[in-house]
């Protein structure tokens, strides 16, 4: 089952009408490498795919040479450039082709923005255009389905509990999901981020997504996470900072207009998939037989709103609120010059506004989001 993805139509118009490098980033086996290829399918001209571990090609893209680069590419039209993080200098490498052969359309992914970002940003100032590719999103299933919020409904307990990863839903049995769930999450958030940094204690960043795990939705003190940990607070600080510029986990900062009454120095943690999150505890348990169905909810609710936001781009600020005296919100969204609460809840329908929120922020608007209404606020097409 191959999902045509909503940023295939963002970055073939980018293709068409821009000159500028395309450059997609995202997880391992989310389906960037599938997204650009259904593209130069289509693609008139003729077409230069390279994967970086190639290394006569290798070779040649971080050459800083222009005669060099020129013998590459010469006679194409389109060149793609998969996992380009792997690529020294690549920044200054695409400069180069962008600069001096303009008419050659250049797409590049990179499975972390640790690396690929950082040799890319200086070089390319001006010259790029970004897209982040997720998991698949609730959205983009119901439209390859065609179904209606009925039909979607049903799919939640496999969503919540093995994720939207593509592989992840072309596999029909419960055991095999698993099993491909715990051997992406060695192989990719073990091994292959360890090698994007000089990780000192690589036994530490798995206890550390096991305990991240664990709090998902719940405030995360970095110093309790150290202390348990035995490491040092910064050690802690740069860990969470590869895992999500490695798009293995997101945070949500506290809102906060009045520092007296509001928490806003610690954050939130969570997980850009479910299935993952569930492979690190080793917990795949039906939803009755389970305590954290709430925190899966809100981590569900919350990555799909990223989803369809980033693939609508609809740029918004995002918070949680908390008062020192327990008045809470899951999640604030300031957009437009305008703030928007909202409380998720599973297995109730209904939840009244805060009065701290309410009497604190009266022309912020508060709604509830259940099982009932959920899809109105993952589809912002629907607005």
């Amino acid at each position: 089952m191959l999902i045509k993805r909503f940023h295939q139509k963002n970055v073939a118009q980018d293709l068409a009408q821009s000159d500028k490098v395309l450059v997609i980033y995202g997880a391992r086996q989310v389906g960037k490498t599938t997204l650009v290829r259904e593209l130069m399918r289509e693609y008139p001209g003729k077409v230069l795919e390279i994967n970086a571990d190639n290394m006569p090609f290798l070779e040649a893209l971080s050459s800083r040479n222009l005669k060099q680069l020129k013998g590459l590419v010469e006679g194409y039209d389109l060149l793609f450039i998969d996992e380009a993080q792997r690529v020294p200098d690549i920044g200054i490498n695409l400069k180069l082709l962008h600069d001096h052969l303009p008419q050659l359309k250049i797409i590049v992914t990179g499975s972390s923005t640790l690396d690929l970002a950082n040799r890319v940003k200086e070089p390319l100032t001006g010259r790029t255009w970004t897209y982040q590719l997720f998991p698949i999103s609730v959205e983009e299933w119901a439209q390859h389905q065609g179904a209606n919020d009925a039909e979607v409904s049903l799919q939640l307990e496999d969503w919540l509990l093995y994720g939207l990863y593509p592989e992840v839903l072309n596999i029909g049995n419960h055991q095999k999901k698993q099993r491909y769930l715990q051997e992406l999450t060695q192989s990719y958030l073990y091994k292959d981020i360890l090698t994007l940094a000089n990780i000192r204690y690589p036994e530490k960043l798995r206890q550390l997504l096991k305990l991240l795990a664990w709090q998902t939705g719940s405030l995360v003190s970095v110093n309790e996470l150290a202390n348990t940990l035995q490491i040092n607070r910064d050690a802690v600080q740069n860990y969470l900072d590869l895992l999500e510029k490695s798009f293995v986990i997101f945070r949500l900062g506290g809102f906060s207009r009045n520092l007296r009454k509001e928490m806003a120095k610690m954050g939130k943690i969570y997980f850009y998939d479910l299935g993952v999150r569930n492979a690190l505890i080793e917990n795949f348990s039906r939803l009755s037989a389970r305590k954290d169905v709430g925190q899966l909810w809100e981590n569900f609710l919350l990555v799909e709103r990223l989803k369809t936001s980033g693939y609508h781009f609809h740029f918004a600020n995002r918070y949680f609120w908390r008062t020192h005296t327990g008045a809470e919100l899951d999640y604030v969204e300031e957009f437009g010059g305008r703030l928007n609460g909202y409380e998720f809840k599973w297995g109730s329908k209904k939840s009244n506004v805060p009065r701290t929120w309410a009497e604190t922020y009266p022309a912020a608007t508060f709604q509830c989001i259940n099982r009932d209404n959920f899809m109105d606020f993952v589809n912002l097409n629907r607005k």
